[in-house]
């Protein structure tokens, strides 16, 4: 890189804020995907106007800027696969403002997500979205992919909470769309738009938040089935009695197998699927909705229901859940996680055609994730030093995402398209659509300056290396 774009960087953001070192430059070049594209240069930002002076420049020597949180997303949609200027926000981590009277919070790009969550519940407010790596993860990143969550199928996705932006476009430019009220309806609504756009239309400097008062109490299930259909079906029964539990969570058997054994909770060998369903609200209400729900699903293949009556045997059935992802190393030292979703009536078409696959292919397939909203976080365990495992992966993935399609659903429900999913974009939309939002990206950014080489599909250069999942 032109040693003078350094120094104009060094003239912004600050000399103490940029680096071109070997080490920096590695360590912002992946993300969850574990495919590597070195940057140019590393540079974090402070403020909104540092970030427009950053694009500006940008703009002028024509080379790419990708922004970056914790880089914790599935799809690579933080690599700078054409180089560039990584820019990091996790700088920009003020809680500017909580309103106890509007139930609304501004916030900066780098505050992490639970920080968040954890501020607003000591006010007795609440923040629903609740993706798994709420821990790490940044709200400018869960706005960049609208993320979802376990909390999902009943309080929505993040797109639902987002009343307004303050948003540094492609070309330099700060704007402001939405505000802090529910209704709004002036002009195009520009939010929606950013929101869910991988950091490819902007860049949001602050987010304006809808919260919720915090519910009373909430009550933990964990329900084991002798079949998935039966879990399936209890799902439907659910919801079909009008009842919108907080999350409604399934494994099916190959993950169950992966963790008997390493948690407190017995799973017996005949446990082909379960469910792990909470419910919360009024705390006089709530064992009534429970009773509900056990009589709902009682005619489904029930083998036997635990109901937490502390906090924490409450954390003993997630427990459940959290041990699945460290456990999936006992099948196979690499993961391809991928999250599709269908309609949850499908849940079980789905799984048997997963099975399918698996045994086809000859490669084990760990599925679990919310049933509620059928999103189905797919995990194909292999051994890369196998040979031809890589192509192998490529014909598999073909066939997960067909079958998804298939059943009436979609390639992504939650973690984004990057760059992992973009030749897959046309399974799920028409050509018409996808050139529509080719001109949207084009009429912002003509240059293609911000985070190129997402979503659509395009030539780039191929990562260095793929990065040891072991």
């Amino acid at each position: 890189m032109d040693n003078r774009i350094v120094k104009e960087l060094e003239d912004i953001v600050g000399k103490d804020n940029v680096s071109t070192a070997v080490s920096d430059k590695i360590t912002h070049s992946y993300d969850a995907t574990q495919e590597r594209h070195l940057p140019d240069v590393v540079a974090y930002a402070g403020t909104t106007e540092e970030v427009s002076l950053v694009v500006k420049l940008a703009n002028r020597w024509k080379i790419p800027v990708l922004p970056r949180g914790a880089g914790s997303g599935f799809t690579g949609g933080t690599l700078p696969v054409r180089g560039g200027i990584v820019l990091v926000l996790t700088k920009m981590d003020r809680i500017i403002d909580i309103d106890t009277e509007n139930l609304t919070a501004e916030v900066e790009p780098g505050v992490v997500t639970a920080e968040l969550q954890r501020q607003v519940e000591k006010l007795g407010l609440f923040y629903p979205p609740d993706p798994a790596s709420k821990e790490f993860s940044t709200l400018g990143g869960n706005v960049a992919e609208c993320a979802g969550g376990p909390r999902c199928v009943k309080y929505g996705v993040t797109k639902d909470y987002i009343l307004g932006l303050e948003v540094v476009t492609p070309t330099g430019d700060i704007i402001r769309t939405g505000g802090r009220t529910l209704k709004n309806v002036v002009g195009y609504d520009l939010t929606r738009l950013f929101v869910g756009s991988e950091g490819t239309l902007g860049i949001a400097t602050k987010i304006i938040l809808k919260l919720l008062p915090k519910p009373a109490a909430k009550k933990t299930m964990l329900v084991q089935f002798e079949t998935i259909d039966g879990a399936a079906q209890s799902v439907s029964a659910i919801i079909g009695a009008k009842i919108i539990p907080t999350t409604l969570e399934f494994m099916d058997a190959a993950t169950i197998d992966c963790i008997r054994g390493a948690s407190t909770i017995d799973l017996p060998e005949n446990c082909r699927a379960l469910l792990i369903i909470e419910v919360d609200g009024d705390a006089l209400v709530l064992d009534q909705q429970v009773k509900q729900i056990l009589a709902v699903i009682q005619p489904f293949g029930i083998l036997h229901t635990r109901i937490a009556e502390t906090d924490q045997e409450s954390e003993e059935i997630w427990q459940v859940r959290r041990i699945v992802s460290p456990s999936l190393r006992k099948v196979n030292p690499d993961k391809f996680n991928e999250d599709i979703v269908v309609p949850r009536s499908k849940v079980p078409d789905m799984i048997r055609a997963l099975e399918k696959i698996a045994a086809d292919y000859g490669v084990p397939i760990v599925n679990f994730g919310h049933a509620g909203d059928g999103n189905i976080h797919v995990n194909v365990m292999v051994d890369l030093q196998e040979e031809g495992m890589p192509q192998k992966i490529e014909k598999v993935m073909d066939e997960v995402f067909s079958a998804a399609v298939g059943l009436r659903g979609a390639i992504s429900g939650e973690h984004g398209i990057g760059t992992s999913k973009a030749k897959y974009m046309n399974m799920n939309l028409d050509s018409a659509t996808i050139d529509y939002m080719r001109r949207i990206k084009a009429a912002l950014d003509p240059d293609n300056i911000l985070n190129p080489g997402k979503i659509f599909l395009e030539n780039y250069p191929q990562p260095e290396a793929v990065l040891s999942t072991k």
